[in-house]
């Protein structure tokens, strides 16, 4: 028989208290849902990759002073949601130029996602980077509005509204294509 993996607040509390390996547990588990994010703010692969990065060692930095513990994966899409939409500000400062990425099948596509001829990426790309993470934490993250709220600091129902509103203006532009 295998080792069982520990549960998730046992990983935490462990990471918590200086735990490495812990820490290294809790990026495995977690990193590919910061990178989509991420990547979803950013609609770069190379910029989500750095703010991914950043995010964890605020998370590192960060984690012996978490206060609700229970509320882990809102704090830690919170973190990234904010490093990614600082990347966004600062590529728009430097005039960074966007390279093609490969995709080695773990992170996000650098040309985005399209179905059958419609152009998602670019969709995406209109709507505000604050826009693009509430639709990254609800589609690709899968979290709930209560959870997203308690990431961005807005009410549950304030979330429900702004993804329904989002959605509707994406399922306009993607069906006037």
């Amino acid at each position: 028989m295998g080792v069982r993996p520990l549960a998730e607040d046992d990983v935490l509390r462990r990471a918590r208290h200086g735990d490495a390996a812990a820490f290294t547990t809790l990026v495995d588990r977690h990193h590919a849902d910061m990178l989509r994010v991420a990547y979803v703010i950013c609609g770069d692969a190379e910029l989500a990759r750095d703010a991914a990065q950043l995010a964890w060692i605020k998370v590192w930095q960060g984690l012996p002073r978490l206060r609700q513990p229970e509320r882990f994966r809102s704090w830690l899409v919170a973190i990234v949601g904010n490093e990614a939409r600082q990347s966004v500000r600062a590529r728009g400062r430097r005039g960074v130029r966007e390279l093609p990425m490969p995709n080695d099948g773990h992170e996000p596509s650098a040309s985005g996602p399209t179905t059958d001829g419609i152009d998602l990426a670019s969709a995406l790309a209109r709507l505000e980077p604050a826009d693009r993470e509430l639709l990254a934490m609800r589609y690709l993250v899968g979290m709930g509005s209560e959870e997203i709220a308690r990431a961005t600091g807005r009410s549950a129902s304030g979330v429900r509204a702004r993804l329904s509103r989002l959605t509707s203006r994406l399922r306009e532009e993607l069906t006037d294509v």
